[in-house]
């Protein structure tokens, strides 16, 4: 059952919405869910090793994230 106190808040994005995700340097190191998720039905949060080869993939969720320049 969703949490009624944030289920319906539009400034929260919905847990992994998007399985593509561009990241610039500046917001290193990244982490998966990112900021501004709605976390009540997310997995925990993990850091996301994408500098080392240009994109890398979250072990819960499978998002891809892909550095860019």
């Amino acid at each position: 059952m969703p949490n009624p106190n944030t289920a319906k808040r539009e400034d929260l994005d919905v847990p992994n919405q998007d399985m593509r995700i561009e990241v610039t340097r500046d917001v290193l190191p990244v982490h998966c869910p990112l900021n501004g998720s709605s976390l009540w039905n997310s997995h925990p949060r993990v850091y996301i090793p994408v500098e080392e080869t240009g994109r890398a993939r979250c072990p819960y969720c499978g998002a891809e994230y892909i550095l860019i320049d």
